[in-house]
């Protein structure tokens, strides 16, 4: 049926079924307001009875890779005993593995070392008798985040006719383990040139601080027995690896994890009192049972998964501290004000950037329709600034008589990436394999992110391209109530894209200062469910039907919601978005009509 000349009766007939259509989209799709945040009611029994249920060993249950590690350095016989590990270079991560790498340390029966004796010019070596002796070790186990040559290896200081002996790490670490920064490092290669010739050789020779000049006496090397862990992010690894490749692929590996998957009560408990043990070292108070719902929330948000959480020590500890900075108890009142003090402070680019499209100077539509435009979702990290923040970003696309080629202005004006580029030529090839077309589309289409200064990259807006490039083809408008993130494939798929909950917040926040009507909401993959973990006024909203969320998994579901016509229909005498583009193609490959000459026109009024 052509559309041009759909009249009442025909309207009538097909209407309701276009509206069941959207209707069950719409109730298919729609996400409850239960599964906007991760489901901690469930585990409601485990934070009541933290107390009562005290964990024998919390560091292996959550840590168990690293503790193997540990253990086989202990045992590893050999001339360089080396253990990489991945982890974070601060304070707060080698405290952790300092204290793991103990419970494998022997008791300190023997003393490693020796003494020096200084008589006017000669430096003798003793044997190693006084354990309180400057340079007789115990073994143990010693870290450090940041350090300096003299640091590391000790020092010979010369004040006139007097010389002193300072010892260095080494020394203090002798017969034990010793914890160091690759990156540290890395950056004086010929520190650790001179490490590794030390643990090589068994033995800590003295050199002079000054390159141009010897040491003014003949120092006795130390002999050292040493086990060396070196902690690092992976790319420090991969550096340390293509300097020093035979020892990387000699050394133990592991790494310290930074998430844990929570699939039942058993490893909740784990995680909770691995929380518990932090605060206690830390000197902090006891975490409240309300309080850990909270902090799930914050930490699916950190990790970006609803089923982990997150094992940083430095990031959980920040939350301890800040909530208790501000009351003499952890509890869920005072981590919230904790939060919102946090955002406050940090809110002062994306409030202003909020300014700029409630005072109408970014133009983002939040009611009626439009054909060709739609609200795209975007994250913006600025440089130097703490957190991410979502904004709606609008896209338009604009289709005329043409050789068939989908433009993408970003990329003509050099301000599109790589990936976004793959995202048009992906939306292009899903096009034409839909309209199944034997000759070339005689539209050409351009697509623009308005209002756009910065470079654009990523995948995550294709979806929305892709629906607002049918908008044009087909002259459909969509609704401007919704905003849509996701990547498609070839076929039509919509793929998870990064920065969720930020993006949902951040089309929430516009609308709710513009006023909710209710018909607002997002519309996300349904693989992103699971990253999902909204602030709560986004979750009583949605609860109150004030906003809502749909997610898809294929573009056919997105159509209906923004075009309220549905993409194809098995009976050709329906009404649809792709027969709608094929009439509109058909139409203008007619010939045109040959204009008759002046005189039978004139004949025709006769």
């Amino acid at each position: 049926m052509n559309s041009a000349v759909l009249n009442r009766s025909d309207y009538a007939i097909i209407a309701p079924l276009f509206n069941r259509t959207k209707a069950n989209i719409l109730t298919s799709t729609q996400l409850p307001w239960q599964a906007l945040q991760p489901d901690s009611q469930r585990y409601q029994s485990v934070f009541s009875q933290l107390a009562n249920n005290e964990c024998d060993d919390v560091l292996a249950e959550v840590q168990p890779r690293l503790l193997s590690a540990l253990d086989m350095l202990q045992q590893q016989q050999g001339s360089f005993p080396l253990l990489l590990i991945r982890s974070q270079e601060n304070q707060e991560y080698m405290a952790q593995i300092s204290a793991a790498a103990e419970r494998y340390t022997p008791p300190a029966e023997t003393l490693f070392g020796g003494d020096y004796l200084i008589k006017e010019n000669c430096i003798t070596l003793l044997p190693a008798t006084d354990a309180s002796a400057p340079f007789t070790a115990q073994g143990g186990v010693h870290y450090a985040e940041w350090f300096e040559p003299e640091q590391l290896f000790g020092c010979l200081r010369q004040y006139r006719d007097t010389l002193t002996l300072e010892p260095g790490l080494l020394h203090q670490a002798n017969g034990g383990t010793l914890i160091l920064s690759v990156r540290t490092l890395l950056s004086q290669p010929l520190m650790w040139m001179r490490l590794k010739t030390a643990i090589l050789q068994q033995q800590l020779a003295w050199t002079s601080q000054d390159e141009r000049q010897p040491l003014p006496v003949h120092i006795p090397p130390m002999p050292l027995d040493l086990r060396l862990i070196l902690c690092g992010e992976r790319d420090a690894l991969a550096e340390f690896q293509e300097m020093e490749p035979e020892y990387h692929e000699l050394a133990i590996y592991s790494e310290f994890e930074e998430n844990l998957q929570i699939l039942d009560e058993e490893e909740m408990t784990a995680w909770c009192h691995w929380i518990r043990t932090l605060a206690a070292e830390a000197g902090l108070p006891e975490p409240q049972t309300d309080f850990w719902p909270l902090l799930i929330n914050e930490g699916v948000r950190y990790t970006g998964e609803q089923d982990t959480l997150p094992l940083c020590p430095r990031w959980l500890l920040r939350q301890l501290r800040e909530t208790a900075s501000g009351s003499e108890v952890i509890d869920r009142a005072s981590y919230q004000d904790a939060l919102d003090a946090r955002s406050w402070r940090e809110g002062y680019l994306a409030e202003r950037m909020r300014d700029e499209i409630l005072q109408d100077q970014i133009r983002i539509e939040t009611d009626g329709e439009a054909v060709g435009q739609i609200n795209g979702l975007s994250v913006i990290e600025f440089p130097g600034h703490p957190r991410a923040w979502g904004d709606p970003s609008r896209i338009t696309c604009v289709v005329h008589p043409g050789d068939g080629e989908f433009m993408d202005i970003e990329r003509k004006a050099e301000l599109g990436g790589n990936i976004h580029a793959k995202g048009m030529m992906i939306m292009q090839a899903y096009l034409t394999a839909e309209l199944e077309l034997d000759q070339q589309l005689p539209f050409s289409a351009s697509v623009v992110f308005e209002q756009s200064y910065s470079e654009v990259d990523g995948d995550s807006a294709s979806l929305a391209e892709l629906c607002v490039m049918i908008s044009a083809l087909a002259e459909q408008p969509i609704n401007q109530q919704i905003a849509v993130t996701g990547s498609v494939d070839q076929f039509g798929n919509v793929q998870p894209v990064g920065g969720l909950n930020e993006k949902i917040e951040g089309f929430f926040d516009v609308c709710q200062q513009r006023e909710l009507t209710g018909k607002q909401g997002v519309i996300i993959p349904a693989s992103n469910q699971r990253h999902l973990s909204l602030h709560s006024e986004v979750v009583a909203a949605v609860e109150r039907g004030e906003f809502h969320i749909w997610a898809i998994d294929q573009i056919d579901e997105a159509l209906p919601l923004l075009c309220g016509m549905a993409w194809r229909s098995e009976n050709e005498q329906d009404e649809c978005l792709l027969h709608k583009i094929q009439e509109r193609i058909a139409l203008f490959n007619q010939p045109e009509p040959r204009e008759r000459p002046w005189l039978l026109r004139w004949l025709n009024w006769f």
